[in-house]
C-alpha cells in the first residue's frame, strides 16, 4: 500500500512549507506593527514642538491629535471596501504608501509652515494606518491555525509596543533636541527666526520616515503572503443576519468602553511633556521630558506581560479592575499634588492601561460567534474616541493643565464599570 504513505509525506511537506510560510508572514508583519506604533507616538514629541512653533492653545494643540483619530471613523468603512476590492496584502501596501504621502507632505508644511497643511499630513498619515489596522489585525488572526491566533496578535502587538516605546527617543533627539523649543527652559518666548528653525526641525525625520514606509512597501508586495480567502464570510451570512449585536451586554459597553479609555490613553501622552515640563512638577525642558515619556510607553510595554501573566491564573475580569483602580489612583495624584510625585504617578499610569485596550476588546467580543466580525469591527471603529481628546484640551485652557487629567480619573471609572458589570456577556432574549 504505497500510495497513503506517498501521501501522507507530501501532506507532511506541505503543512511543513505552510507552517513556515506563516512564520516568515508573522515576522514581516511584526515589523508594519513597529512601524505604525513608531509613528503613531512620534506625535507625542512633535504636539509640544508645534505648540511652541504656532503658538497654539492647548485646544488647537489636542486638535492635531483629534484629526489623527478622526481619521479612524472617516477611513475605516472606505478601509473595509478596499479590502473586498484588493485583497489584504494589496491594501496593506497601499496603506504604506498613503503614510508615506503624508509624512512627504510634512516636508513642505514645515518650509511655509503652516498649521493646515499639517493638520492634512497627519490626517492622511492616520488614514494610512488605519487601513493598515483593518487590515493587518484581520490577517494575523486568520493567518495559521485559529488556536494559535489569540498568541499570534499579542505577538505582533508587542512589537507594536517595542515601537511606541522607542518612538519618543528618536523624535527628542530629532525634533526636541534639535529647536530651540526643545531645548529652552519653560517660559522662553520663541523669537519668529527661532520659530522657523524650529518649523524645519521636523523635515528630516518626516523624510526618514518616509523612506523606511515606501521600502517596507516594496518588500510587502514582493514578498509572498498566503492568501486569505473571503469563502467563510460569505457562508456566515446568512447565519449572521438571524442575530442581532444589541442582544450583548459585553459589546454594547464595550464599544464606549474603548472609545472612553482612548480619550485616557491619548491625553496623558499628548499632554505628558508639557506637564512634566512645568516648573512645580519636574522643572525639565522638552526633549529632557521626552526622554520620561519614553518610561511612560515602556511601562505599558511591561505592563502587557505582567497581565498577560496574571490572567493566566486570575478571571479576566479581575485584572482589568484592579488595572482601572490602579490607573485612576496614580491619575487622581497627578492630578492633586506637585514635583516628583505627580511626574511618576502620570509615568506609572502605562503600568496600568497597558492592558486596557486588548482586554476591553477581547471581552467585547465573547460570545458573539457568527457576528464577531462586526463587533470586533464596532469596536475597531471606536478607536475614534482618541479624537475627542480635544476636551482635555479645552479642559486645560479652561480649568488648568493639572485638573484636566481628573477627565482621565473619570475614563477610568467607566472601565471599572466594565470590569464589574458591563463586560457580563449577557444578551437579550430576542
Amino acid at each position: 500500500m504505497p500510495t497513503p504513505v506517498i501521501n501522507a509525506s507530501l501532506e507532511g511537506q506541505t503543512e511543513s512549507f505552510e507552517a513556515a510560510s506563516y512564520k516568515s508572514a508573522i515576522s514581516l508583519l511584526s515589523s508594519l506593527f513597529f512601524t505604525w506604533g513608531f509613528i503613531t507616538v512620534i506625535n507625542n514629541t512633535l504636539l509640544p514642538h508645534l505648540r511652541s512653533v504656532f503658538s497654539l492653545s492647548y485646544t488647537e494643540t489636542t486638535l492635531i491629535e483629534s484629526v489623527w483619530f478622526i481619521a479612524y471613523f472617516v477611513a475605516s468603512i472606505p478601509s473595509a471596501k478596499l479590502i473586498e476590492r484588493v485583497g489584504y496584502k494589496g491594501s496593506i501596501v497601499i496603506g504604506l504608501c498613503i503614510m508615506a504621502l503624508g509624512s512627504l507632505v510634512m516636508i513642505p508644511a514645515a518650509r511655509m509652515p503652516s498649521y493646515g497643511v499639517t493638520l492634512l499630513a497627519l490626517f492622511t498619515i492616520a488614514s494610512g494606518i488605519t487601513l493598515l489596522q483593518v487590515a493587518a489585525n484581520p490577517y494575523v488572526a486568520l493567518v495559521g491555525t485559529p488556536e494559535t491566533a489569540s498568541a499570534r496578535l499579542n505577538l505582533v502587538q508587542a512589537f507594536n509596543s517595542l515601537g511606541t516605546t522607542l518612538a519618543p527617543l528618536f523624535g527628542g533627539y530629532l525634533i526636541l533636541g534639535r529647536s530651540s523649543s526643545g531645548t529652552a527652559q519653560a517660559g522662553h518666548v520663541l523669537t519668529q527666526a527661532e520659530r522657523l528653525a524650529d518649523a524645519q526641525a521636523v523635515q528630516l525625520p518626516y523624510l526618514i520616515v518616509a523612506g523606511v514606509l515606501v521600502v517596507l512597501a516594496i518588500v510587502i508586495a514582493r514578498f509572498p503572503l498566503p492568501a486569505i480567502g473571503a469563502g467563510n464570510t460569505r457562508m456566515a451570512k446568512l447565519e449572521r443576519s438571524k442575530h442581532s449585536l444589541w442582544r450583548y451586554r459585553n459589546l454594547v459597553f464595550g464599544v464606549p468602553a474603548i472609545f472612553i479609555y482612548l480619550i485616557a490613553e491619548i491625553g496623558v501622552a499628548n499632554l505628558f511633556i508639557n506637564f512634566v515640563s512645568q516648573p512645580e512638577i519636574g522643572n525639565l525642558n522638552h526633549e529632557q521630558a521626552s526622554h520620561y515619556l519614553f518610561l511612560l510607553w515602556g511601562g505599558m510595554m511591561v505592563g502587557r506581560f505582567i497581565g498577560s501573566f496574571l490572567m493566566r491564573r486570575m478571571p479576566v475580569e479581575a485584572v482589568l479592575a484592579g488595572a482601572s483602580l490602579g490607573a485612576g489612583m496614580v491619575m487622581l495624584a497627578a492630578a492633586t499634588t506637585t514635583g516628583p510625585v505627580a511626574m511618576w504617578a502620570l509615568i506609572s499610569v502605562g503600568l496600568f492601561h497597558s492592558i486596557m485596550f486588548p482586554t476591553i476588546f477581547t471581552l467585547g467580543i465573547r460570545g458573539l460567534g457568527a457576528l464577531t466580525e462586526e463587533g470586533s469591527g464596532l469596536l475597531i471603529m471606536s478607536i475614534a474616541g482618541g479624537a475627542l481628546v480635544i476636551v482635555q484640551g479645552w479642559l486645560a485652557d479652561s480649568f488648568g493643565l493639572q485638573s484636566s487629567f481628573l477627565l482621565t480619573v473619570a475614563c477610568d471609572v467607566y472601565v471599572l464599570f466594565y470590569a464589574l458589570w458591563g463586560s457580563r456577556p449577557v444578551g437579550r432574549k430576542g
